[in-house]
């Protein structure tokens, strides 16, 4: 029942923000920003001025990327800054199940559409990856079904549903680290490394490979070590760290490939280019002359970064384009952008100063093994302060100040929401600890609580046990704390699709 609730609130936020959209990027004139938008390739068909029309918000700022090398490939340099996964779905979609409507959307209309069906089954599949990660890792059903509610008004909503590669590597992450829960690895790595070639910052979900197995063969040589004596003991000590350390390697390997692999074509297409300028169309041409994006040129010399030691596109593309570096963001002019992702700063320092403050001693230990009083307690910490929940924490923590020092701060609150469960499971946490009518003893007030049930029960029907509906009709009389998280994911909510869709700087 719990899955099913999340997946309808899901749904229905993935429904109403399509809507919001289209009303919005109707309502508000388009900001003129200096993005990258190429010429159409196509003279527009039946249907396209209403697609156009109904989804065009959701081609904005980076997702203009994302459909051109989905229409395209990779043509630009800086192209190679966006990950080919999502673009092949999208590809996939265009060719086959939408395939039928070619006589009336061009390419560019059914990538719309491609865009909002895709998006909105990625992330349902994440909210359900979401939840199950929860109810595994947190080992407490309220508080992971609370979890999953929140995410589906994740602040980050308007990149879970524009043309980003946000839900989908959700979805993958999420589910990878389901798979990796419980123990089985293989998938896991399959998962992890499908999730790598969406997003480069795949590759730190290397670090849950190399921790959970570790602690599992922690736990295991503490067995044998009460349960086998003399050479048995000393086998059964090597073949667990042989296995991990086998288990490490090729896991590594598989989550790695797909970056290292697509770091390789972009090798090979600037540095021993095939094609030369007369193959590529006029009119990009001139728009890659005009804003000085380089093109592969088979009879132009090769640029300067495939000289280096380590010729990766990536970092050269991050480097030039984008200016991004340690410390190069911090300037006077970028403060409205450190206060645009101070919220989820906030949550992610909460988060870590909560776990330490409740866990000292297993987050000096790293979580590895048990220390003597932890093991005479009769019942295990459930809940946010799990022992589980300590590679979550350092991986939220690694995140937030890689984020901050070395990225586009504004980016950090999608950059967390897509890649870690930790904001949305502290948010949750705080809720049932500061909010009455969430709290899970009786409260003094049996009234509130009455009137509260008899409210989701009569008017949110299709939307069975979501406290978040039930909420918000009381925002007004609900703690600080309520209104301060709840007040935050909805504003960003609302925000971010009327702004990021109008050409609008946006996180």
């Amino acid at each position: 029942m719990d899955v099913r609730a999340v997946v309808q609130f899901a749904a229905v936020t993935r429904c109403f923000s399509l809507f919001l959209q289209a009303v919005l990027n109707a309502a508000i004139p388009d900001h003129d920003a200096e993005a990258f938008r190429p010429p159409r390739s196509e003279q527009p068909l039946y249907l396209d001025s209403a697609v156009e029309w109904l989804l065009g918000g959701l081609s904005h700022w980076d997702a203009e990327h994302f459909l051109f090398i989905a229409e395209r490939g990779y043509l630009y340099e800086h192209n190679f800054a966006f990950f080919p996964l999502f673009p092949v779905i999208l590809r996939g979609l265009v060719e086959t199940l939408l395939w039928p409507l070619s006589s009336w959307l061009t390419v560019r209309g059914r990538l719309l559409l491609a865009v909002a069906l895709g998006n909105t089954t990625l992330f349902l599949l994440s909210v359900v990856a979401l939840h199950a990660l929860s109810r595994m890792v947190l080992q407490d059903r309220r508080l992971a079904l609370l979890s999953s509610l929140l995410y589906c008004i994740t602040p980050a909503n308007v990149f879970m549903t524009a043309g980003y590669s946000e839900s989908l590597f959700a979805a993958l992450t999420f589910g990878g680290l389901f798979l990796l829960e419980k123990g089985l690895t293989f998938r896991a790595c399959l998962a992890l490394s499908i999730a790598t070639a969406a997003r480069s910052n795949g590759l730190v979900n290397i670090g849950f490979l190399l921790y959970l197995p570790s602690l599992h063969a922690i736990s295991q040589i503490c067995v044998y070590r009460t349960t086998t004596k003399g050479h048995s003991k000393v086998f059964h000590y090597t073949w667990v760290i042989v296995r991990l350390l086998l288990t490490s390697l090729l896991g590594t390997a598989i989550i790695a490939l797909p970056f290292f692999a697509f770091q390789y074509y972009g090798y090979r297409t600037f540095c021993t280019p095939s094609v030369s300028l007369e193959q590529i169309p006029p009119a990009l041409l001139t728009l890659g002359e005009h804003k000085g994006y380089r093109v592969p040129d088979e009879n132009s010399p090769p640029p300067l970064w495939c000289m280096r030691p380590l010729p990766v596109l990536y970092s050269h593309i991050q480097d030039v384009y984008w200016d991004v570096g340690f410390f190069r963001y911090f300037e006077l002019k970028q403060i409205p952008n450190f206060i645009l992702a101070l919220p989820m700063a906030t949550l992610g320092i909460m988060a870590s100063y909560a776990y330490f403050q409740a866990n000292p001693d297993l987050c000096l230990r790293l979580g590895l093994w048990e220390n003597s009083a932890s093991k005479r307690l009769d019942k295990p910490t459930l809940g946010f302060y799990n022992p589980k929940v300590f590679v979550y924490i350092v991986h939220s923590t690694v995140l937030l100040i890689f984020g901050t020092l070395c990225m586009h701060v504004q980016v950090l609150t999608r950059f967390m929401a897509s890649s870690s469960p930790v904001p949305f499971w502290i948010s949750a946490h705080l809720l049932l600890l500061n909010e009455p009518l969430l709290h899970r003893r009786k409260t003094s007030t049996p009234n509130v609580q009455l009137q509260m049930q008899n409210f989701i029960r009569n008017r949110f029907k299709l939307m069975p046990q979501n406290p978040i509906t039930g909420l918000l009709p009381h925002l007004k009389s609900c703690s600080p704390t309520t209104q301060s998280i709840l007040g935050y994911f909805l504003s960003y909510w609302v925000l971010g699709l009327a702004l990021h869709c109008n050409f609008l700087p946006w996180t």
